[in-house]
């Protein structure tokens, strides 16, 4: 496995990192047992970076009890607040504050490595400056948080905030794969600000995958049908599209790390034997190429004003 930066943060994380929504039973039932185990296969093969929130369902008290045990050193724990349903939103000091302190019950821990203000396009970003930033800098000087970062779909978002703040972290989802690396342009930037980067969903949340988009994918349908014909075309070649994705995302020097969702050990397994086999380069060219004109096509997430 291999490691970078985070940013200033200076923690070396490991490229492929864990995301835990699933263990909450946001895409659909599981076994718990299984989900925690497939906590403990991620650590045993290298993965170090943990992201969770409270959104998530039940994942923060799933993932607590899969950590139960496991020497705190030996991870780096991120969550979130901001967030708590589909239309629940709640950046104020008060609710940010109540919500550390039902993580870190929830997670059975002490401090929280990395807390990021989650989905933050869904707000008045200049009350989230003007409340949550503050109060994430205050819980940092108090010790229960070590870094603060910012999350959210919209590049513009995260751009405007880390303009007017200073986050440890960024995280952004969907904009950097084989069809959208938009979040290319912004990365340079991001690295002179000592911002570190977290990207998630390689697989635009499913696109490039073999499995069932569900049914809220927000992806219309030229989107949807490239990433299809670019599937079977890898099918056809003998290879997983996820693999190249997966390879592709992790190769970008100024990404510290990409997150990958899921609750089950044989997928964690060969997700990191992907990222450490040698670099498709040759066909994550082609498969590129054949996603071109769609490329950076996206779908609105969030305020009008924040896209």
């Amino acid at each position: 496995m291999e490691f970078r930066t985070l940013g200033r943060t200076g923690l070396s994380v490991s490229v492929l990192s864990l995301g835990t929504a699933q263990l909450g039973h946001v895409y659909g039932q599981i076994d718990e047992a299984e989900g925690q185990r497939a906590v403990r296969v991620a650590l045993d093969l290298g993965i170090n970076y943990i992201d969770v929130s409270p959104y998530y369902g039940c994942a923060e008290t799933v993932l607590g009890r899969a950590l139960d045990g496991v020497r705190r050193d030996s991870f780096i724990l991120a969550t979130k607040a901001g967030r708590y349903g589909e239309e629940e939103f709640d950046f104020s000091s008060k609710r940010i504050r109540s919500s550390l302190e039902e993580s870190l019950r929830r997670l059975g821990v002490d401090t929280i490595d990395v807390f990021q203000l989650h989905d933050t396009e869904f707000a008045s970003l200049d009350e989230v400056l003007a409340e949550a930033v503050p109060t994430m800098e205050a819980l940092v000087a108090e010790g229960k948080v070590r870094f603060w970062g910012i999350t959210g779909f919209p590049l513009k978002a995260l751009r405007y905030l880390a303009e007017r703040s200073a986050p440890a972290t960024a995280l952004s989802y969907c904009h950097y794969s084989l069809h959208d690396d938009s979040l290319g342009e912004l990365l340079p930037w991001f690295r002179e600000k000592g911002v570190g980067v977290i990207n998630a969903s390689p697989t635009g949340m499913g696109l490039l995958t073999h499995g069932e988009l569900q049914t809220w994918h927000p992806a219309g349908p030229s989107i949807r049908e490239a990433c299809k014909r670019a599937v079977a075309w890898c099918d056809e070649e003998g290879v997983d599209i996820t693999k190249l994705a997966l390879q592709f995302a992790t190769s970008h020097q100024d990404i510290a790390t990409t997150l990958v969702g899921t609750a089950f050990p044989d997928e964690i397994t060969k997700n990191v034997a992907w990222v450490t086999e040698p670099f498709e380069a040759e066909r994550i060219a082609a498969v590129r190429e054949m996603l071109e004109p769609i490329r950076n096509e996206t779908w609105p997430v969030g305020r009008p004003e924040n896209r």
